[in-house]
């Protein structure tokens, strides 16, 4: 047993190895049939060659996962772990999610030809590697017995465009990340110091067309791709959107997702659609964000039971429910039989003098500020790609002149919130084309205010109708939450038009998103009266 495989076990309180003296075959050639080869490396025990596989394929370096590798080899499964085409010593180019269905299939029929496979197989990884494992989900061969996916999503457009616009945190750190893995360690080292100071200028160019050369030194040609084909429909995306082929899953799926993870929504999408079509996935929610050791453990002690009951007829470790939560506020988990949970949907009112009630607005005039896209609204903690996700106190970003914020009297017991979270709102605006961002905000009796759930919409003339009066009834779909807000505690609704650079900035110009050079200032007004009664919809838990 290596020393790191040893430490991330006690993190993970995994079962005692079963087996020692493993041994690792480095560099196994799968070819392709274009002639391109990928490399791999196989971990096994001398005393169990033929047990059911690990699969899992990466761009981030098979090196990387190496204690994974023997984490599963020391508990009765054979491991494979393979670079993705373009990295790490496989061959050919690296072109983001769209070879890992055709080089995933071929893979899987490569692994039946070695004398070492033995009939059944699963794949396990997070993030990246769950793409790789819903890429061949559909129709799999009947060896493929069980899937475990960390923080992945089906459907890859969706988390790229929340509400439409662009997931530019993401885009800009991940180029930069890939860029610089596969260099000398001490440049890779000096590469992550300086990475904030290298990104934050990426995050401010204009047009966007060029902030990956300032990223990764170079022009990207996937990220050029994702700025050209970012319209609602384009065709472009329907070849790696595998939730269209959820109902052709036949293996096991477990799924690992995180309260303040990007793909949230999406991996529950992907949830609901399995259980749909007659499957009995798991599912777990943790107070994670992206980058989180804490979701990787979980998910790595919670795979080598579902494999054991899947691979091996072993479902003695199994929990009882299919669904498993973390409350925030609490700090307790919590097992239910599906996801959502039963709730009374409750509307909270905004009003006037920063208000948020559940009793309906009276008579007022509008709320108003105004959105500098040369000032853009920063994006505070939420579900960032970078070091500064989560939660995180509010109280700076909520003292700027571009932020709304409407809170409650503190509560008088505890309000458990579990499910889905909406906003409705009539906004008017300067601009046809403009952004608006709400965030739901945990309020203590000191004031510090902790980001719960958030999301954003962008608009454009032929999204939204105008009334009459110019306004707009718009409705914001926030990332779902468990949370308890405790006694004496507040709730706080945040309005803006921006959370840069989470969601880029909105230049108000309607020019194409990566030409877009040109700022205009917008001037929006959000409307809470009996006629345009605005506020947000909180799934309150029923006892």
């Amino acid at each position: 047993m290596s020393i790191t495989s040893k430490i991330l076990a006690g993190l993970a309180k995994l079962p005692t190895a079963r087996f020692s003296g493993i041994r690792v075959e480095k560099d196994l050639p799968a070819s392709m049939p274009d002639g391109i080869t990928l490399l791999a490396d196989r971990y096994y025990s001398q005393h169990n060659e033929r047990v059911p596989i690990v699969l899992m394929r990466t761009p981030y370096g098979r090196k990387r996962f190496d204690a994974i590798g023997r984490i599963f080899a020391e508990r009765g499964y054979q491991a494979v772990i393979q670079s993705v085409r373009g990295t790490f010593g496989s061959g050919g180019v690296f072109n983001a999610f769209r070879d890992e269905e055709k080089d995933g299939r071929v893979t899987l029929e490569w692994i039946t030809r070695q004398e070492w496979f033995g009939g059944s197989l699963a794949m396990f990884g997070p993030s990246y590697l769950g793409f790789t494992q819903w890429s061949i989900a559909a129709d799999a061969p009947r060896f493929v017995k069980a899937l475990s996916i960390q923080v992945a999503a089906s459907s890859r457009r969706d988390s790229l465009y929340p509400g439409e616009s662009f997931f530019l945190d993401f885009a800009l750190a991940w180029i930069h990340t890939l860029e610089i893995q596969e260099k000398p360690l001490w440049r890779v080292v000096s590469a992550r110091i300086g990475e904030k100071r290298k990104l934050e200028p990426a995050f401010s160019t204009l047009p966007l067309e060029s902030a990956d050369v300032m990223a990764a030194g170079r022009k990207i040609g996937f990220y050029q791709d994702w700025l050209n084909h970012n319209a609602p429909g384009d065709p472009w995306w329907d070849e790696i959107d595998y939730s269209r082929k959820i109902g052709r899953v036949s293996a096991e799926v477990n799924l690992i997702a995180g309260w303040y993870d990007y793909y949230l929504p999406f991996e529950l999408a992907d949830y609901t659609a399995l259980k749909n079509t007659g499957r009995n996935p798991f599912l777990t929610i943790g107070p994670w964000k992206h980058q989180d050791l804490g979701h990787f453990s979980a998910g790595l002690k919670e795979s080598l039971s579902w494999f054991d009951a899947h691979l091996l007829g072993d479902a003695s470790k199994l929990r009882r429910m299919p669904v498993r939560i973390f409350i925030t506020g609490s700090c307790k988990w919590v097992e239910i039989p599906d996801w959502p949970p039963p709730a009374d949907n409750i509307k909270w009112h905004i009003d006037s003098k920063g208000i948020l009630s559940k009793e309906p607005p009276a008579s007022c005039d509008p709320d108003g500020y105004v959105y500098d896209p040369s000032d853009p609204t920063p994006a505070v903690g939420g579900t960032l790609f970078s070091g500064s996700a989560g939660p995180r106190d509010n109280r700076r970003l909520e003292s700027r002149k571009d932020v709304l914020t409407y809170t409650s009297t503190p509560l008088s017991e505890d309000l458990l919130i579990i499910g889905p979270v909406k906003a409705e709102l009539y906004v008017r605006s300067s601009l046809e084309n403009t952004d608006f961002f709400v965030r739901l905000c945990d309020v203590d009796p000191g004031g510090k205010s902790i980001n719960v759930c958030d999301g954003l919409i962008r608009l454009w003339p032929e999204r939204f109708t105008r009334a009459a009066d110019g306004t707009m009834k718009i409705d914001v779909d926030l990332w779902p939450t468990a949370c308890c807000f405790k006694k004496d505690h507040s709730l706080r609704v945040q309005i803006s038009s921006g959370a840069h650079p989470r969601f880029c900035r909105n230049t108000g110009s309607g020019e194409p998103l990566g030409k877009a050079v040109n700022l205009k200032v917008a001037h929006q007004e959000i409307f809470h009266d009996p006629a345009h009664p605005s506020g947000i919809f909180l799934p309150h838990a029923v006892p």
